[in-house]
């Protein structure tokens, strides 16, 4: 695009493209970086989404170098950690793993922490954690068996989706929402502008306007 310089989301989460797009930011492409994601062991959540979240820019810069037309992007990484005190839930694949977190996170609070990790063109590295707390309303195992059955946990940390259906499971939750979710809006951007990123560039023609 011209205009400003190029920029590649490293992730492949429909979830953190839509709220790229909320803060009016169109990435030229999507490099989703795979790494391992299992924890050390002994590591504690914060240290968990740190390391995950720059190994995830490690790796898509790596990729980007060989691409003539992306070469020089800012690259956004991003990763999610969900805890219960120094223990660090999955990012649920199984039904049972699923219903584990869940049983879990009933009735009492959880912390989340989003990690994110801009590289700018220049291959600098810039990084933010932000930890959110969130409690949870006590589960009966009706919601907790109509939520496994929804299949929106698959994949997600913690066994839950707090932009679906268990939103409805949420008490109070202190600190940032969109990090929650995935993808803390105001320290990207703040990372961005920071780094000298248009960010207002998109705001006149927003990718997805809102309904009138």
């Amino acid at each position: 695009m011209m205009g400003r310089p190029k920029l590649v989301l490293a992730s492949g989460s429909p979830r953190r493209l839509t709220l790229f797009n909320q803060a009016g930011l169109d990435p030229d492409a999507l490099r989703p970086a795979e790494v391992d994601e299992t924890p050390k062991r002994g590591e504690l959540p914060r240290a968990c989404a740190n390391r995950l979240a720059r190994e995830k820019a490690e790796v898509a810069l790596a990729a980007l170098k060989l691409d003539d037309d992306l070469r020089g992007s800012f690259i956004v990484a991003a990763d999610t950690v969900v805890s219960v005190g120094r223990r660090i839930l999955p990012k649920a694949e199984l039904l049972d793993e699923a219903g584990q977190c869940l049983r879990l996170l009933s009735g009492r609070n959880h912390r989340v922490y989003t990690a994110v990790c801009l590289v700018t063109p220049k291959e600098a590295f810039r990084q933010r954690l932000v930890e959110t707390r969130v409690r949870f309303k006590r589960l009966s195992s009706e919601d907790i068996d109509a939520y496994l059955a929804s299949g929106e946990w698959r994949g997600k940390a913690g066994g839950y989706a707090v932009q679906g259906l268990a939103g409805s499971f949420v008490v109070k939750l202190v600190g940032s929402y969109t990090g929650v979710v995935g993808l803390p809006l105001y320290e990207t951007v703040s990372l961005l502008a920071g780094e000298g990123f248009p960010i207002h560039h998109g705001w006149l023609n927003p990718t997805n306007p809102m309904p009138g």
